[in-house]
């Protein structure tokens, strides 16, 4: 994980507090929108990744409202939750290349591949 933290502090030019969030936060998001066999696949290849998860929380009053919209809000709104952290538009890009591309060296991309392919709209920001 601490790699991981690294690669998105440098890239995006956050602290690592809130790049282990943003991690927390995107990786609750796939636990629950998508396919559970390559998402479990992914959090194996992350250590540390479940510790993360635990203490992503909501993202602020965006992300608590994204978070009453039926279904969550999709990756939308993932996108408000992580704005509500704290991250802007170009960040929380930045941030979901960085991790997406860092989950393909881990996990492999069948496994990848299968999570933006299952969760719609995805693929436009990894």
């Amino acid at each position: 994980m601490e790699e991981l933290v690294a690669r998105i502090t440098a890239a995006a030019g956050i602290n690592e507090g809130l790049a282990t969030k943003a991690i927390g936060m995107i990786l609750n998001f796939l636990k629950k929108e998508g396919p559970a066999a390559e998402v479990n696949e992914l959090l194996a290849a992350l250590p540390g990744a479940e510790g993360a998860m635990a203490n992503a929380g909501t993202g602020g009053m965006m992300g608590g409202l994204a978070g009453m919209m039926p279904g969550g809000g999709g990756v939308m709104g993932l996108g408000a939750q992580l704005m509500g952290a704290g991250l802007s538009m170009g960040q929380v890009q930045t941030v979901s290349k960085a991790m997406f591309a860092y989950g393909r060296e881990k996990a492999g991309e069948d496994a990848m591949g299968a999570i933006v392919g299952a969760i719609p709209g995805l693929g436009q920001f990894v």
